[in-house]
């Protein structure tokens, strides 16, 4: 999905206040214990802990850049399709004709063949696009409580994939396409044979046969592109060490800052006894910032890692097949009334 408007302050606050919550809870939790008990022995040097931080912050860099990297490969992907897809539609409506047909058919027929095939493309985009949708173990982004509670769901959970190509095919096509687990890949077998058949009739001419057989295969290594990235996680190693990683960091920082803002109370309290004593308490709201800023950091990298997901920073596959659906169709001559509406916008966020 993509997000129109850009997060405000308020809305990532909104997105993290669990973990800004449980922040809240540990560093009070110190402050208190530091405060009233005599635990002042109870801490440790800051460098071990800078160069942790340090190297948290690394890590958590390098796993954002190769989110992106996901992230903008798979919309290159899909942009590659909207490409191909109205240059197979020109193609299907200009190359299917009787020039060199041997036994001419009726101009209606000719129509009823290019609109088969077209049909049958967009059949492919919705197979690919709930292909891309499914579930798989590593994809638990959609699952956080702060995104479930947006009830923010792709238009492939309303319907199944069997449903949604019914009014694109035959029954035929329909049943042999859904007699295969790649149901993408068989709708494009389809498309080859059918091309094929036009091809040995004279409807289609040999060279523009080629050229048609030549956007199938590049619709083919797009697939192929886009099912690597759906299938082949970001590395579990990387990304459940730099979680941990990112904790650690977290949960040993009190041991340093608080020790730390009570000696610069003990320091002030030559000048000022009151600010002196209670400086301690300004750990609070420079401990939550910190760690606030890490955790964040290292949310957005996980938030990245798997762009068909179904989440508010995906690549808006739906809206993109959606488009070039409503792009051929009206190519086709067909009206607006027969044509499906785009899908609608949640929470300025397309699916």
């Amino acid at each position: 999905m993509h997000i129109k408007k850009r997060y405000t302050a308020f809305q990532m606050a909104v997105w993290t206040r669990f973990e800004t919550s449980l922040f809240l809870f540990i560093i009070v939790a110190w402050v208190t214990a530091y405060f009233f008990l005599d635990i002042s022995w109870l801490k440790i040097p800051w460098t071990p802990l800078a160069l942790i931080g340090t190297a948290v912050a690394f890590v958590i860099g390098f796993q954002n850049n190769a989110a992106y990297g996901r992230i903008w490969e798979a919309r290159k992907i899909w942009g590659g399709i909207v490409n191909t897809s109205r240059t197979f539609g020109m193609y299907v409506q200009d190359m299917i004709t009787n020039e060199h047909a041997k036994t001419p058919i009726k101009d209606e027929e000719l129509t009823k063949e290019i609109k088969a095939l077209t049909y049958r493309h967009i059949a492919w985009m919705t197979a690919l696009r709930h292909a891309m949708r499914a579930s798989k173990p590593w994809e638990t982004t959609a699952k956080h409580k702060t995104n479930r509670e947006w009830g923010m769901l792709p238009p492939e959970s309303d319907i199944s994939v069997e449903e949604d190509i019914k009014p694109y095919i035959s029954e035929s096509d329909h049943e042999y396409a859904m007699s295969k687990n790649n149901k993408q890949t068989a709708l494009l077998y389809l498309q080859s044979h059918h091309l094929k058949t036009l091809k040995e009739k004279g409807i289609i001419w040999e060279f523009a046969f080629l050229q048609l057989e030549g956007v199938l295969e590049e619709l083919l290594t797009l697939q192929g592109k886009s099912e690597r990235i759906k299938n082949f996680p970001y590395p579990r190693h990387f990304a459940t060490l730099n979680h941990f990683f990112m904790w650690i960091f977290v949960l040993l920082l009190p041991l340093a800052l608080v020790p730390q803002f009570a000696e610069i109370g003990m320091e002030i309290s030559n000048q000022n006894s009151l600010i002196g004593t209670y400086f301690i308490w300004l750990t609070i709201p420079f401990y939550v910032i910190v760690a606030w800023i890490f955790h964040t950091m290292e949310r957005i990298g996980r938030t990245g890692e798997n762009p068909f997901e179904g989440t508010a920073n995906d690549v808006p596959i739906s809206t993109i097949a959606r488009g070039i659906e409503i792009d051929l169709r009206q190519n086709l001559g067909e009206s607006l009334d027969e044509i499906p509406e785009q899908f609608p916008v949640k929470h300025d966020t397309q699916f």
